[in-house]
């Protein structure tokens, strides 16, 4: 867990996917409205993210509201035991592009037959059949309602949602504004301590995700936090505006 700004922690959780071990961030945003999740992990990570919390010296409970950056399993999965930890008494908000995604309606865009085969078939027998076992099967939760770009969340000093898609059709960022901090979901990435834009092997649209950088780019960042790679800055945004303008 890092503490990037009053409030706003970057949490570690280890994730292993298809072989390969790594940290995922969700954030945790604190204040006298409630707590803010942003993301959720895998599944079978409540355990994880309730340490990390409790880390950040908040209580799980205070948690009023679960924001998605989009639908992958990586950041909804543990969302289902989340909500059902916290009684049901939890917002839980996502882009309305994703939300058939994040609900069960539609299989995931990046989990379909022919993705998942070749996300396993390099594995060996028994990791093969448990990834086969958590990908077949991806966790889904209702939504409370959905978000739209250039909306601004009351809550935190105010939280504007940036519509980033590409990545996936309803992926978003979020600009917490009195931190001057921005929580990019997989829209930018942290690698070897550099900033850089999303992974083009995970991203569908690769030529709209690149487009979505130049909607980041007029924020005044201080601090970014990449769920892939953890925090970028201080003086993130001159790097942001570079990306953007593919430098």
């Amino acid at each position: 867990m890092k503490q990037v700004a009053d409030g706003v922690f970057a949490l570690e959780l280890e994730m292993n996917l298809s072989g390969r071990s790594r940290v995922i961030h969700p954030v945790l945003i604190a204040g006298a409205e409630g707590a803010t999740l942003v993301d959720a992990g895998l599944p079978g990570q409540l355990d994880d993210l309730r340490r990390e919390v409790a880390a950040a010296g908040a209580d799980f409970g205070d948690i009023r509201r679960v924001v998605l950056t989009h639908q992958d399993i990586d950041h909804i999965g543990a969302l289902p035991e989340v909500v059902g930890a916290l009684e049901g008494d939890v917002e839980v908000l996502a882009h309305e592009d994703d939300r058939p995604y994040i609900e069960g309606e539609r299989t995931p865009i990046k989990l379909s037959p022919e993705r998942l085969a070749r996300m396993v078939s390099s594995l060996p027998g028994d990791e093969r059949r448990r990834m086969e076992s958590l990908l077949a099967s991806p966790p889904s939760a209702r939504l409370t309602r959905t978000l739209s770009d250039g909306e601004v969340l009351p809550v935190h000093g105010g939280i504007r949602v940036i519509h980033t898609p590409g990545h996936t059709p309803g992926h978003i960022s979020l600009f917490l504004e009195g931190a001057r901090v921005l929580i990019s979901g997989d829209e930018l990435n942290v690698e070897d301590g550099e900033l850089v834009g999303p992974a083009e092997g995970a991203t569908p649209d690769m030529e709209r995700a690149l487009a979505s950088l130049a909607k980041l780019a007029p924020c005044d960042v201080e601090y970014v936090i990449c769920y892939h790679g953890g925090v970028y800055g201080p003086g993130a945004r001159e790097r942001i505006s570079a990306l953007a303008e593919g430098r």
